[in-house]
């Protein structure tokens, strides 16, 4: 059942998570980097219909910004219905206490402050070398999400580095609940606050509308192909096989409690041609934090009561779900 709804307000809108903003086909080469998208602001109509049909259909709206100023005009209408912001990082935050935006979305982990949520967008060589920042910006910041933009690079190697900086994080965390802070960092401490499965949702409770005044799946769809729409504003949303979007058709992930894992499938689509089934790496790296959050819960409960409702974090012997397909029911 559809919660939300993203409304892209420009072509150019910030990358949240695992893709990149690749140009069209059409959009001119620059120099030195190649060709980049151009902007393609969504129309005040568009915009106005894309709100309409929220509130239709009792949506939650959340607002992707370029890093341009929008037209003075847009203000009014973005503000007309309840909502939540996400914007790109400016080099120079708001002063503390004064902010206009819900996400902070950054490429850069470096001195990082922010009274509201950080979505650092990396690749994993970058996140290996920042141990001690991702540290410091977790000081500094109420929760800090990082999304891996290689993540179909990830070899055994990797999976081993990878480890081992979650393990030297969960230590650094765990001496912050003993000083009586509560960071949130997405890889260690979300799985250790759940129940059940917590994903991205595209395609069954979440939905994209492009400036284009077209639906997409996630805003990943739209960027890779504008061809690959599921509907439009004036015909309403036409989801092909759109059960395959929900966790009882995954084959897979109904059968794993790696519940903190993103289930993202556009990488799922991008890795394995299928959007409800997850390539190894994706089950790896979610294994792999999975079980450092279950150290890290057993290691918080050595200082005293924490989360009491929630139960341990079973062990297990395996990194990849799909090799222990032969115990599924």
């Amino acid at each position: 059942m559809l919660q939300y709804l993203i409304i892209l307000l420009d072509r150019t809108s910030t990358s949240f998570c695992h893709y990149n903003l690749t140009p069209s086909p059409s959009d001119p080469p620059t120099p030195f980097r190649g060709r980049e998208r151009s902007r393609e602001l969504i129309s005040l109509e568009t915009l106005r219909q894309g709100i309409r049909f929220g509130m239709m259909e009792n949506l939650m709206i959340q607002y992707v910004y370029p890093d341009c100023e929008l037209p003075a005009e847009y203000a009014e209408v973005i503000e007309s219905i309840d909502h939540s912001k996400i914007k790109s990082l400016p080099l120079t935050p708001p002063k503390e206490g004064r902010t206009d935006t819900d996400v902070w979305v950054t490429e850069s982990i470096k001195d990082i402050k922010a009274e509201v949520p950080v979505v650092w967008r990396t690749d994993k060589q970058n996140l290996f070398d920042s141990e001690a920042d991702i540290i410091k910006a977790l000081e500094n910041v109420p929760r800090l999400n990082v999304v891996l933009t290689d993540v179909e690079s990830f070899t055994d190697e990797d999976f081993a580095a990878y480890k081992s900086l979650l393990e030297k994080l969960s230590k650094a965390i765990e001496q912050m609940y003993v000083n009586g802070k509560a960071p949130q960092l997405n890889l260690l401490t979300d799985r250790m606050m759940l129940q059940k499965m917590n994903n991205c949702g595209a395609g069954d409770t979440t939905i994209t509308l492009a400036p284009n005044g077209k639906f997409y799946v996630c805003p990943a769809f739209y960027y890779e192909d504008e061809k690959d729409s599921v509907g439009d504003l004036e015909h309403g949303l036409d989801i092909k096989n759109k059960q395959l979007y929900k966790l009882e058709y995954a084959p897979i992930c109904r059968h794993c409690d790696a519940y903190q894992c993103k289930r993202c499938v556009w990488l799922n689509r991008k890795m394995t041609l299928e959007v409800n089934t997850p390539s190894h790496e994706q089950c790896v790296l979610a294994h792999l934090e999975r079980n450092a959050s279950r150290e890290l819960l057993l290691n918080i409960r050595k200082h005293g009561k924490f989360l009491p409702e929630q139960e341990e974090i079973k062990e297990i012997d395996y990194l990849d779900p799909f090799d222990r397909r032969d115990t599924w029911q």
